[in-house]
């Protein structure tokens, strides 16, 4: 297969995104938090491209990679303590705060994973079974520590500005609820769709 035909998913989601990125950056509610919340985005299609095609991931990751892309955006536009989707879900489940951030590291957890788990079978050779589900997950809390410590960061250098990109919402456990549901995402993903991705795997030859 020529290298511009197995390019041709990848060209499709710098499609998809870039729309969403133009709709979602066209008048977000805070400018700074908008390049903070999408900035993975512009880290992870890079990336892609470098790999691509000599570490292709299966269509069904790419297909998570791109819905999570979306998320990210969505919360960018309105800071994700706003995004009037939430909302909605709050006043429909009488809950004390908007849930999209929790949403949003659930799918920190639940992405990450199988990407986690393609690199962990195809790339370090690891078999299935317990270690490799070990493994996914203290991948996924890691990456969620790191993403903490970026908060963190982005809390001592812009101080009361980085309030909007905390996302707190007034919760002293803010942190460790977002790491809990990065968890629970993760362990979601391994319990719903690992067999769907080795069904993918394997038909794709990966």
């Amino acid at each position: 297969m020529p290298e511009r035909a197995s390019r041709q998913p990848l060209i499709w989601l710098a499609l998809a995104w870039a729309a969403g990125l133009a709709v979602s950056g066209f008048a977000p509610y805070d400018r700074a938090t908008w390049w903070l919340e999408i900035a993975p985005v512009l880290v992870a299609w890079p990336l892609l491209w470098a790999m691509w095609p000599r570490f292709a991931p299966t269509r069904l990751v790419l297909a998570l990679v791109g819905f999570h892309g979306f998320v990210l955006m969505l919360g960018g536009a309105y800071t994700y303590a706003r995004v009037p989707l939430g909302f909605a879900v709050q006043d429909w489940l009488g809950l004390a705060r908007n849930p999209y951030d929790r949403f949003g590291h659930f799918i920190q957890g639940f992405v990450p994973a199988l990407v986690f788990r393609e690199v962990l079978l195809r790339v370090v050779g690891v078999r299935r079974g317990a270690w490799l589900a070990a493994l996914v997950l203290a991948c996924c809390l890691a990456l969620s520590a790191a993403y903490e410590l970026l908060e963190f960061a982005a809390a001592l250098a812009l101080g009361q500005g980085a309030e909007a990109f905390l996302g707190t919402q007034g919760d002293e456990w803010d942190t460790q609820w977002d790491m809990l549901f990065c968890l629970i995402g993760a362990a979601a993903a391994l319990a719903l769709l690992s067999r769907l991705h080795d069904r993918a795997l394997a038909k794709e030859g990966k």
